[in-house]
């Protein structure tokens, strides 16, 4: 790679990527500096899907903000509902019965493996693979039948209750969600021989996009992102919530710390959710699916916080409450957008056509980012 600060100033231009790209995935735009087919400096913007969600959070009861949680990360929705419903319960007080709780944690994780499939196949897709999309998107269709039985959705879930969830799950449920562990599990198989162990993927990821420990501190980066990195950080271990301490799962990590790492990451975490929803339906509790609660929710006056591990990585929720079931203030800390202010430092000096590879391999949603 050239100098970059001895080129000549005429070979500087600006290029606009996005706000329509296909490889933002999302309505973000990232003003990009070159010279010739070097990046000078990234710079994204922010704020074309804006739709103010804390604010709105202040203007309902807590319970009638439920399905706004969905409109964040539209990709893995359920654990925006877990997040906020855990939220209320412990501002609350309100307790949360064991069978509803080992359902939250399998549809939860069933979400997210529906969101690192679509991942999966978008990223090859950027690269320049149609292939792979076709595989993934076949597997995340049967997760997206499963879910739709019990919440009626297949996109932006509303299926999570305070006090627990909307629907019990029965044996028709049990018995389809074993049955796609065991097809997913054959299916790493062809995703090893047509991407994974892939020669021309490799060149394309391997070395690119390098961001080590010291950098994911800095600017905040979680998740996938930040274990590729090495850190063995995952809400899910570090602060275990609901009932994920009863089970046995492990955090893969990378070592470079670039692209590649990343994906192997995310790749790795798909068997270990599937490891969790087996013994999830294993332990299954009977029971009730919903706890006892009030009419009318108050929130106590203070505040209360609580983090799950989202697709993308610690997704934090703040409440303020002043004696009333509105909230009196909501903050939300969500992955992507730690996570994309690497972006900068990441991709200067860096080819244009390895920055489509870098930015595919944070799994960015630029909903949850313009809340």
């Amino acid at each position: 790679m050239p100098e970059l600060t001895k080129i000549s100033q005429p070979h500087r231009f600006f290029l606009n990527m996005g706000p329509q790209h296909p490889s933002t995935h999302g309505v973000l735009r990232v003003l990009l500096e070159m010279d010739g087919e070097y990046i000078i400096e990234p710079q994204p913007v922010l704020g074309y899907g804006h739709r103010m969600q804390e604010k709105l959070a202040e203007c309902r009861t807590c319970t009638a903000f439920m399905p706004n949680t969905a409109r964040m990360d539209y990709a893995a929705a359920l654990p925006y509902n877990h997040g906020y419903a855990a939220l209320i319960e412990r501002m609350a007080g309100i307790e949360v019965p064991p069978r509803a709780e080992y359902i939250r944690v399998i549809t939860s994780e069933l979400n997210r493996i529906a969101s690192h499939l679509l991942w999966f196949g978008a990223l090859l897709l950027d690269l320049g693979a149609f292939t792979p999309i076709l595989y993934s998107f076949d597997d995340r269709e049967q997760i997206l039948d499963i879910l739709e039985d019990i919440t009626g959705s297949r996109l932006t879930y509303c299926y999570f209750r305070v006090g627990g969830v909307s629907k019990d799950i029965d044996d028709k449920f049990v018995e389809r969600t074993r049955a796609f562990i065991k097809r997913l599990r054959q299916r790493f198989d062809i995703f090893e021989k047509l991407v994974t162990g892939n020669v021309i993927f490799i060149n394309r990821v391997k070395g690119v996009g390098i961001i080590d420990a010291d950098m994911c501190r800095r600017y905040g980066a979680t998740g996938p992102v930040a274990r590729g990195s090495g850190i063995p950080y995952d809400v899910r271990k570090n602060q275990p919530y609901s009932v994920y301490s009863e089970f046995d799962f492990d955090i893969p990590v990378g070592e470079n710390g670039d692209s590649l790492d990343r994906y192997m990451v995310r790749m790795r975490e798909m068997e270990q959710s599937l490891r969790i929803i087996e013994q999830a339906l294993d332990k299954l509790p009977e029971g009730p699916y919903r706890g006892k609660i009030p009419k009318k929710i108050k929130l106590p006056a203070g505040d209360c916080c609580f983090s799950v591990e989202a697709a993308r990585g610690e997704l934090t929720y703040y409440l303020v409450g002043d004696g009333s079931d509105v909230p009196y203030r909501l903050k939300i800390r969500v992955p992507s957008y730690s996570n994309l202010s690497v972006l900068p430092e990441l991709c200067r000096g860096m080819l244009l056509s390895d920055l489509v590879a870098a930015m595919g391999s944070l799994d960015l949603v630029i909903p949850e980012i313009d809340r």
